[in-house]
């Protein structure tokens, strides 16, 4: 697969991305929850720090974990142009382009929402707004799919969790988080033919 299509499909991610992030930002007050289906919603909440809301303590926290993904998506960008110029295989080309679009997508929220935006609590935020509510590389990044599939209680023949309330799925995550968890997938799964040589699949073939 070519580089030129691997910047297509990193745009098309990054535009849906924003596009919703947007959307849902400016038209959902925090923790405002729609019910699409009994198994889907969309839930607003914002994510300070990384993964399932964890954060780094401390007054430079924030800049520390911006800082290290704009680093990390520098080191995404060149390996993926190494690979374009490898002609490596159309699996790991379209794993790391989504996800070099996921960490994208994520670092524009974290880069600069906090200066376009003013707060989502009990209103509707504006964007580019003249009272913001962080500064840059403060800004917090907008999620809002929700998949409770299931929710109950765990039977007690389980170790330790036994009798213990579960809900799968409880994550609430955005588009570039899926472009992301998609692309490690696609390398976790495929691996053997993401990382074939030229020779292995000229052999396949």
């Amino acid at each position: 697969m070519s580089l030129r299509n691997s910047v297509l499909i990193i745009a098309i991610i990054l535009l849906v991305d924003q596009f919703s992030k947007i959307y849902i930002k400016t038209n959902f007050v925090l923790g405002e929850t729609v019910h699409v289906f009994e198994w889907f919603k969309i839930y607003f909440i914002e994510n300070e720090g990384m993964a399932w809301g964890t954060k780094i303590p401390g007054e430079y926290g924030k800049l520390f974990l911006t800082t290290f993904r704009i680093l990390a998506v520098f080191g995404i960008g060149y390996w993926l142009y190494d690979s374009s110029t490898k002609h490596s295989s159309n699996y790991l080309m379209v794993a790391i382009s989504l996800i070099f679009a996921g960490a994208l997508g994520n670092i524009i929220d974290s880069v600069f929402y906090g200066v376009i935006f003013d707060d989502s609590y009990g209103h509707l935020s504006t964007m580019f707004s003249e009272n913001p509510y962080g500064s840059w590389f403060h800004g917090k990044v907008v999620d809002m799919l929700y998949f409770p599939i299931w929710e109950g209680t765990l039977p007690n023949w389980l170790p330790i969790w036994g009798g213990q309330p579960f809900k799968f799925f409880n994550a609430i995550f955005n588009i570039a988080d899926m472009a992301i968890s998609t692309g490690v997938g696609i390398l976790i799964v495929f691996n053997k033919k993401a990382f074939a040589t030229k020779t292995s699949l000229g052999n396949a073939q």
